[in-house]
């Protein structure tokens, strides 16, 4: 299984972290033991001093496929979650100063929570599903996945002429505007539209 992220497929999200907008798709990868299994709590770690939240949609592959057309990417997919890509800031941003990769930032274990459940795609729009997560009750951020600079379809599409895409695979389409540090004791909670799909405390 791998976990494939994606980073600044919204515009409003690159321009707060001072980013250039991707003209193609821009990706990283995650290992298997960053996945934050549901019910899991995410233990604050020692190496940093400012992790961030990233909610995201991400897609569960459900078949295998190599150099995908975008026009039958969705048959790739029946099923869609939510989850959270935590950053260490501070560690990111020391990388990005000496020109480094940015895995030592996003990699760690448990960095990538993820939905108790997923919903099935079928019947609704996936390029125009609301999404939302709150920090102690208040939301702190709003997406669209209309705002999305690339669907999922392309991401799919894209991301398949550099690898062959298996069952089980995860991919975290990028965040919208809004994130920021979380603190130990913080519960942070994501919704499609009013459906809760992932409670994640901090210890």
């Amino acid at each position: 299984m791998k976990i494939i992220c994606i980073g600044r497929n919204y515009a409003d999200h690159a321009k707060e972290m001072n980013s250039a907008v991707p003209t193609v798709p821009m990706f990283f990868m995650k290992p298997d033991i960053a996945l934050l299994r549901p019910g899991t709590p995410f233990f604050y770690p020692s190496f940093s001093k400012d992790i961030h939240y990233e909610c995201e949609v991400v897609v569960k592959i459900d078949r295998v496929g190599k150099n995908i057309a975008e026009r039958f990417a969705h048959k790739y997919y029946s099923e869609i979650g939510l989850g959270i890509d935590f950053t260490a800031r501070d560690l990111q941003e020391e990388c990005k100063k000496k020109g480094h990769p940015w895995e030592i930032a996003k990699s760690f274990e448990g960095s990538a929570a993820i939905s108790k459940q997923f919903i099935s795609v079928e019947g609704i729009d996936v390029n125009s599903l609301p999404f939302s997560m709150q920090q102690n009750g208040t939301v702190v951020q709003n997406g669209m996945t209309s705002d999305m600079i690339f669907t999922i379809d392309a991401l799919i599409s894209y991301i398949s002429k550099f690898m062959t895409l298996k069952k089980g695979d995860l991919i975290y389409t990028g965040t919208p505007a809004g994130v920021g540090p979380i603190a130990i004791g913080d519960v942070l909670k994501g919704f499609y539209g009013e459906k809760e799909m992932f409670s994640v405390l901090v210890k």
